[in-house]
């Protein structure tokens, strides 16, 4: 596992640094939008819904919407000015019993591993938490958001469980709830009776995705019986260049520059007489490419050099 965030746990005088895995995975089995006559992939556009064009990314700022209908925009400016939760400390505001903490406030959980010296202090707020069957409430910024999180005890590990603001869970606001029911003591006893008998130690290993192993055994049966195609090839990139040929064309300007200073044997070289000139036949329209080697020459390049030199 890659760690995705690292700081310390603070409590009282002591500091434990640590560093913050994710602990859960998505197993699910994804998908792709693909033609069903060609398999090409499906591509959205961003388009305007008021005059249907096509938005670039630089053109999109976030709107809120009012309850009155009013819209407000933020830009990139407005956001940055918001003040950003960026420290690296998980701060213990208080220890409080597990049966308190209800579970519909558990949000995402991640692992804290113990800095190679921090493993006795972590061994100790460990034991400190199971020993007296409490949670620590922590307040702790991720991904510039700072989050309200308990740490718990998970077999050796210690859990950061990130929460939900307590605002953001909804009640349950169902009239029939308030209804009185009337239930006979038979009844409660064979619930409790029913409850008894399906009674049993939860194991999670006992459960799997039935929903998830039936797609995958349907896409192995497709492709062992020939009902598959090769998936189209990636597209072309555009002509506008690559890194390939932005490399090409940066190499071959920088030939051209040295050239450019240097300067060719071919440009220094003066023009030959006209008699020199007049001895070629006038018939010959191209040269060969064993007449253009002795044609640039380092020897008869430098020839009319040594000619034109004038005296000291």
């Amino acid at each position: 596992m890659r760690a995705m965030w690292s700081g310390a746990v603070s409590f009282g005088l002591v500091s434990v640094p640590v560093k913050l895995y994710s602990a859960t995975t998505n197993h699910d089995i994804r998908f792709h939008q693909v033609h069903a006559t060609d398999g090409g992939r499906i591509r959205y556009k961003r388009t305007c819904s008021i005059d249907g064009e096509e938005v670039e990314y630089a053109d999109i700022v976030k709107g809120y919407e009012t309850e009155d209908g009013e819209l407000i925009t933020l830009d990139e400016g407005d956001l940055d000015s918001l003040p950003v939760a960026t420290g690296h400390e998980i701060d213990v505001i208080e220890f409080v019993p597990s049966d308190q903490i209800d579970p519909l406030l558990f949000d995402k959980s991640y692992y804290l591993e113990p800095e190679t010296k921090a493993a006795k202090p972590y061994a100790l707020l460990r034991e400190a938490l199971t020993d007296t069957d409490r949670m620590a409430v922590v307040k702790v910024a991720l991904r510039q958001r700072e989050s309200i999180a308990l740490l718990r005890v998970r077999g050796k590990a210690i859990v950061l469980q990130t929460m939900l603001w307590p605002d953001e869970v909804r009640e349950p606001e169902f009239d029939i709830l308030d209804l009185d029911v009337e239930l006979r003591p038979q009844e409660l006893q064979m619930a409790a009776s029913l409850v008894e008998s399906l009674g049993a130690d939860f194991d999670p290993s006992d459960f799997h995705d039935e929903y998830r192993d039936a797609v995958a055994d349907m896409i192995e049966r497709k492709r062992t019986s020939g009902d598959s195609r090769p998936a189209p090839a990636p597209e072309k990139p555009s002509d506008d260049g690559d890194s390939m040929t932005d490399l090409l064309t940066a190499l071959q300007r920088s030939v051209e520059a040295a050239r450019g200073s240097s300067g060719t044997a071919a440009e220094k070289a003066p023009e030959k007489p006209a008699e020199e000139k007049a001895e070629k036949p006038k018939t010959r329209r191209r040269t060969t490419k064993k007449d253009a080697a002795k044609d640039d020459s380092p020897e008869e390049a430098a020839a009319p050099r040594r000619r034109t030199r004038k005296p000291a």
